[in-house]
């Protein structure tokens, strides 16, 4: 759980959330669940204890990341799911958060906050309100700050990309960033390989996002390029040599995510690569996700959830990909795949 700084301080921060995640866990039972004599499945749990399972599951994450439950998964179907609590969790959870009531605690809170209301939202009586969080984004405002907001994250995927570069890029390389945001990472990847063209595929209303990059970072538009459209509803593009996944697959049902790589697959020529950069499901960066996974629990519309890497090798390879090669040694994994 706790086996680095970072995984120790993301714990820290989160003490509290930590807590009422326990606490629920223990109010609702499924703690003497989880601690039967094998594992239990998802959907088992969800219809014992009359809970959503696609929260229930979000719910279960933050208990692995706090190393209090095992899960087995052999595929992406949240049903199939297996969990098991670590010895003496129930008795553990009673000694040190009690079966105490919170019913003064929540007066403290406003309706829409997730803090001690747990067991009500696990029942699906009680969500995060639209106006806290609105999935997929609508407005120009939602678009312009999400995609500022993942703006701020891209040194770490730069450093990964820089390392593979040789791999992954040749002179005078067309890229597609698929769902590229504000057309940031697009813009360093041109100043560092100035030879390159890549463009930003991404909803027609963060086009002027991306024209304000260019014109921050004085690329011409042959540099960098916008291509607007919906990757749910619309063919991707071809003319391109290589197509980037960065931080988007996640936010996406596993069919939606591969869909999306078979649809890289038609768009690109023989020899075409298509690259993924997320954050792969570790027990570091299950830790380092807690807050997101506590608040997702409250949130049905967005599915964005961590992966083990093996499962974005299989779409790929489902896809019709060949080469499938993970690529190690940055902040971040890559995986690379290869059009025959």
């Amino acid at each position: 759980m706790a086996d680095s700084p970072r995984a120790l301080l993301h714990l820290l921060y989160n003490g509290a959330k930590a807590v009422d995640v326990v606490e629920a866990s223990l109010q609702l039972g499924l703690l003497d669940s989880l601690e039967g004599p094998a594992p239990i499945s998802l959907a088992e749990l969800s219809a014992r204890h009359g809970l959503l399972p696609g929260r229930l599951y979000k719910l279960l994450d933050c208990l692995e990341s706090l190393s209090l439950v095992t899960r087995e998964q052999d595929t992406d179907a949240l049903a199939s799911a297996r969990y098991h609590a670590v010895p003496g969790l129930r008795e553990a959870a009673v000694a040190v958060v009690g079966p105490r009531g919170r019913e003064k605690d929540r007066e403290k809170f406003a309706w829409h906050k997730l803090h001690g209301r747990l067991p009500e939202v696990l029942r699906g009586q009680h969500s995060i309100s639209p106006d806290d969080f609105d999935w997929p984004l609508r407005t120009p405002e939602q678009l312009e700050g999400f995609e500022t907001s993942m703006a701020a994250g891209l040194p770490p995927i730069l450093e990964s990309l820089r390392l593979h570069a040789p791999r992954l890029w040749k002179d005078g390389v067309r890229v597609l960033d698929v769902g590229g945001g504000d057309g940031s990472l697009a813009a360093l990847m041109t100043r560092e390989h100035p030879a390159a063209r890549v463009d930003v595929y991404n909803l027609p209303a963060t086009q002027a996002l991306v024209e304000r990059t260019r014109e921050r970072f004085g690329l011409a538009a042959s540099q960098l390029g916008f291509v607007g459209g919906d990757f749910l509803t619309e063919p991707l593009p071809s003319g391109y040599d290589v197509m980037t996944f960065v931080r988007v697959l996640h936010d996406w049902s596993a069919q939606t995510a591969q869909a999306l790589l078979k649809a890289a697959w038609e768009a690109l020529p023989s020899g075409g690569r298509v690259v993924i950069c997320e954050e792969f499901r570790t027990p570091e960066r299950l830790a380092a996700q807690f807050f997101w996974t506590y608040f997702l629990i409250g949130v049905d519309s967005c599915v964005s959830r961590l992966r083990e890497v093996e499962l974005y090798v299989q779409m790929l390879e489902g896809a019709g990909f060949q080469r499938v090669d993970v690529l190690r040694g940055g902040p971040f994994e890559l995986v690379t795949a290869v059009k025959p």
